[in-house]
């Protein structure tokens, strides 16, 4: 796993890092009983997402890795 270089990117950090924190302030207005509270949350969880898209997108993520192409072989003539 350590080889892979999985989830060790700006974007990555980022948007967990937002996500997390609206997951710890939704679970907070659950337990106070608010609901506005905790659909607030919720919409920073969804905004975590979506910062770590457009921070990918803008570069900061890690580059897709792309399949090496099957080279034809060279057919032998008899």
């Amino acid at each position: 796993m350590a080889g892979n270089n999985h989830g060790h990117t700006p974007a990555a950090w980022t948007g967990v890092t937002i996500a997390f924190i609206g997951f710890c302030v939704a679970a907070a207005f659950i337990v106070l009983a608010n609901p506005i509270g905790f659909w607030a949350g919720m919409v920073v969880v969804v905004l975590g997402g979506v910062v770590g898209a457009a921070m990918r997108a803008a570069g900061l993520g890690q580059a897709p890795k792309r399949q090496p192409q099957a080279q034809p072989q060279a057919q032998t003539q008899q």
